[in-house]
């Protein structure tokens, strides 16, 4: 048997070292899992190259679907950020929480090609990274794999459901918000949402994200427009810049993260939409389709933000279509094109409930498959719908929701993942990668207090001032200064008189066809 070189024994070419020698002796790591990885390497599998699609999504096709995600009507909420942060700060802490949720995304795919090759699979959900991180990385970190797949299945299901029942609430008031000024009274906004329905039903039957590509195009498309009008308005409005602070109160701070960070987040469509790649290693890299999606984000953030605070001062609105002249033909085309981006995206954000549902009960159906799950679609889309008519105010409990979800699954998830699955290599010179992720838990940590604290003030001051409607076009956040009066006793009272009166409101509408009417009830 040939001597390996460099003088070195046959069994120390053998063993796998830790590259440290203390006073002579060499230190070895010995895992039969380490073992099984290098095997699995050496066999020279390669995850993409395995990968079979029926129906591959290209790169240009997935930045369109990245852009739609990040790109929602949380844009609209970024001039009322850079008033709680300053004019100069905001545009620095908004490139840092932009990079802060990019690098989360990132990791998260980088983590599960890693864990593709260890485990010799080809394609993971969110909650599959999760659980085989745990049952690849350290021995005591393999308990809470089940826990840990459950709570990402979970969070991720009752986020993404509940954003898109706030989804149909935010369509109704955009379009309300049209009709209403020409008709010359309000129209129920339940009617609104309910006439919705049977369109949102078709658009839940897209079976796949490619042929949900020119959706989200036509969505960005919207969006496009909409905002280019509405920057038109915040050019023309501009002031002088001594007007509006550059560096806003400490203690405002954290109110322009919570509203960006849940604004710029979309970290549920992140692994779908690489499992659906053709080419999933074109997703991370320098110039990678995160990258690229994520730089046009944050500069399309910087420039809403920037310029309609510096147009409207203290007086920006949480919305900033609020401050558009509302007689103007074209401030309501914003409204009508925000609804209808909205629309579009309703299928791609759904898509991330359909498929944690559907891989949770598609075993159960293996002989109609198809039948099943285009009953699983009606359903969920009718629950969503539904839940929207019931409690057209639910924009604010979703905004809580979003709070503790996105801080969690968005932020603190995916940095715990990349720690347990490189675990056995490290983390890096001086451990500056347990540095990174202490910076990005604290960042979490505090989007999930103040974000929760801001949502559960507006539901408080919604119901004591006894304001059953949505506050806002956009997202939903506001940032008021009104006194809280009301007791939670007061809130539970208000919430129950609202879903009870949900029936005998839509009994007594005579504005549109019985058939409507009995297509929106239970």
């Amino acid at each position: 048997m040939a001597k390996p070189q460099n003088g070195s024994t046959e069994m120390e070419s053998f063993l796998p070292q830790d590259n440290s020698n203390s006073n002579g002796v060499t230190k070895y790591k010995i895992s039969s899992k380490g073992d099984v990885e290098a095997a699995a390497n050496h066999a020279g599998f390669d995850p993409f190259k395995a990968r079979q699609l029926a129906h591959p999504v290209s790169n240009c096709d997935t930045l369109t679907h990245l852009l739609k995600a990040s790109l929602g009507t949380g844009i609209l909420s970024m001039p009322a950020a850079f008033k709680a942060s300053g004019l100069s700060m905001g545009i620095f802490l908004t490139i840092f929480v932009s990079l802060i949720c990019t690098h989360c995304a990132y990791v998260l795919v980088t983590s599960a090609h890693e864990l593709y090759k260890k485990t010799r699979k080809t394609q993971m959900g969110f909650a599959d990274v999760a659980e085989q991180a745990c049952l690849t990385g350290p021995q005591w970190g393999r308990k809470f794999a089940p826990f840990a797949r459950n709570l990402i299945r979970f969070g991720l299901f009752v986020t993404y459901f509940m954003t898109c029942s706030c989804y149909t609430v935010i369509m109704a008031k955009n379009f309300n918000y049209v009709v209403n000024h020409h008709l010359g009274y309000d129209v129920e906004i339940r009617i609104t949402i309910a006439i919705m329905m049977v369109p949102l039903i078709l658009l839940a039957y897209v079976p796949n994200l490619k042929y949900l590509a020119p959706f989200s195009m036509v969505a960005n498309g919207f969006m496009a427009v909409g905002l280019g009008i509405t920057f038109y308005y915040l050019v023309i409005n501009l002031k002088p810049v001594s007007e509006v602070a550059m560096i806003a109160d400490v203690g405002t701070m954290p109110v322009f993260l919570s509203i960006t960070i849940f604004a710029i987040e979309a970290i549920g469509v992140i692994m779908p939409l690489e499992n659906n790649m053709g080419t999933p290693q074109s997703f991370i890299g320098l110039c990678g389709v995160l990258n690229q999606g994520m730089s046009g984000v944050t500069l399309v953030y910087i420039l809403i933000g920037f310029f309609g605070y510096l147009a409207f001062g203290d007086q920006v609105e949480g919305s900033v279509t609020l401050n558009l002249p509302k007689e103007a033909i074209a401030a309501q085309l914003v409204n009508v094109l925000v609804g209808g981006a909205v629309f579009c995206t309703f299928g791609l954000q759904f898509y991330v409930c359909i498929d944690i549902a559907w891989n949770a009960i598609k075993d159960r159906y293996a002989k109609s498959e198809k039948v099943a799950n285009y009953i699983m679609r009606t359903v969920m889309t009718f629950v969503c719908v539904v839940l929207a008519i019931a409690v057209p105010t639910i924009i604010p409990f979703v905004s809580l929701i979003g709070a503790f979800c996105f801080s969690i699954l968005g932020l603190a998830a995916p940095i715990l993942i990349e720690m347990l699955t490189f675990w056995e290599k490290g983390f890096g010179k001086y451990n500056w990668k347990i540095v990174k992720n202490l910076i990005v838990f604290i960042v979490a940590i505090l989007a999930l207090i103040f974000g929760s604290k801001a949502a559960i003030e507006d539901i408080i001051d919604m119901y004591s001032s006894k304001k059953l409607e949505p506050i806002l076009l956009g997202n939903g956040t506001t940032h008021g200064n009104n006194t809280v009066n009301g007791t939670l006793s007061e809130v539970l009272t208000n919430v129950t008189s609202t879903l009870a009166s949900t029936v005998a409101s839509l009994k007594s509408t005579t504005s549109i066809p019985p058939t409507t009417v009995n297509s929106t009830t239970l």
